[in-house]
């Protein structure tokens, strides 16, 4: 589309590494884990053995040590062929970071290099059924009873829920603070009382395993505690411009993979004597999608090297995640379109992009969630 900057030549040089292992381990069995609901364990072994995973975990946990641009390239490309059933970006610029910035010593020794091997699968549960945007009003508790910590209560719409053998909780330690009385817990799959519910069955991203949680006097050492006791709300709220990086990212990759789809499919199919890429109306319509993907494109770039240098704010995080989404979801519907009844075939990968763009409006906080972070700073944090 036009030329980028921000990638080294190594990131180039991983980029085809990336390509090359989606081709061979990801797109043949993706099919068959759309119907499972779930990414086979041995491709999160094989992708721990290629570094797929946790690139930038430090070496001395087992990780690459590499900066934050080369996870990207693993989002891009898996959404380059619209492969959305791994959960390697969770796992790896969510659950990790949360671990490289809170964790002690011995938790990160612990848990890191079974990560970085793709042997621990991680997951992080906020949402529950009566609590999704509003993370203070989630209902999970953990008292503390001596050394242990004992948890109760019920999450559900968890990415990787179903393969996830460590947990990070967020949860109430102290319900009558509100907010300021949610901590970040760590909990492995394996503990008693730690239930898995059904995968749920979803409208996209089928091959990617979500779950309900449940958590019956799940006791864990006080020592799993991740980061400080009742600053969990504000933990989660400065990772979060990440995740909402992440998810401008892929909505970016999407969209420029599913134009070159459209412009293939108009380019070959006949109508009426010519190509449906000879009607005026198709031109208007992929200039116009054009148009959306390089501006998703400019800004996604801007913001990620941003990022890198330290500067990417909640403000900035949440317009990209934003704009990118609600102009994927348009720019997604006009393609599907031009495909004509093909574009409503689950083989096609434009019904596939098209199924799963929706959720870029929901999850890591909605549109009207981003709204409102952007209007209070519009006018100046007056409400």
């Amino acid at each position: 589309m036009f030329k980028r900057t921000i990638f080294s030549e190594d990131h180039e040089m991983f980029r085809a590494q990336v390509r090359r292992f989606i081709e061979t381990e990801i797109m043949p069995h993706h099919a068959q884990w759309e119907k499972d609901g779930r990414v086979s364990r041995e491709t999160w072994l094989k992708a721990g053995e290629q570094g797929l995973l946790c690139a930038t975990v430090p070496e001395e946990f087992g990780g690459a040590g590499a900066d934050f641009l080369f996870s990207m390239v693993v989002i891009e490309e898996l959404a380059r062929v619209g492969a959305m059933g791994p959960g390697f970006s969770l796992h790896s610029d969510i659950v990790a970071p949360y671990l490289m910035h809170y964790g002690t010593e011995a938790q990160k020794r612990d848990w890191l290099p079974r990560m970085v091997r793709g042997e621990m699968i991680g997951a992080i549960a906020m949402t529950e059924p009566v609590a999704g945007s509003d993370v203070q009003g989630i209902k999970t508790t953990a008292v503390r009873d001596g050394d242990e910590y004992v948890i109760n209560g019920q999450k559900v719409f968890i990415t990787n829920g179903g393969n996830c053998d460590l947990l990070i909780l967020a949860c109430k330690t102290d319900p009558s603070k509100g907010a300021k009385g949610i901590s970040l817990i760590l909990v492995p799959a394996a503990t008693p009382g730690f239930r898995k519910g059904k995968l749920l069955e979803k409208v996209g991203w089928k091959a990617q395993d979500t779950a309900e949680l449940f958590f019956d006097d799940v006791r864990v050492p006080a020592s799993n505690l991740l980061g400080v006791e009742n600053r969990g709300f504000y933990q989660l709220m400065e990772q979060l411009p990440q995740e909402r990086l992440m998810q401008a990212v892929r909505a970016t990759s999407i969209l420029e993979a599913a134009l070159d789809w459209t412009v293939e499919y108009t380019s070959e199919r006949k109508a009426f004597g010519g190509t449906i890429s000879d009607f005026q109306n198709t031109r208007f319509r992929l200039a116009e999608v054009r148009s959306q993907a390089v501006v998703m494109r400019v800004f996604t770039d801007h913001c990620m090297q941003m990022h890198t240098q330290g500067d990417l704010d909640s403000v900035d995080a949440a317009i990209a995640k934003m704009f990118t989404a609600e102009s994927l979801c348009k720019s997604l519907d006009e393609c599907l379109q031009l495909f004509g009844g093909y574009g409503y075939m689950w083989e096609y990968p434009i019904a596939r992009a098209w199924a799963d763009a929706r959720m870029s409006r929901i999850a890591g906080g909605t549109g009207e969630i981003m709204r409102e972070i952007i209007g209070r700073q519009v006018l100046g944090g007056q409400r």
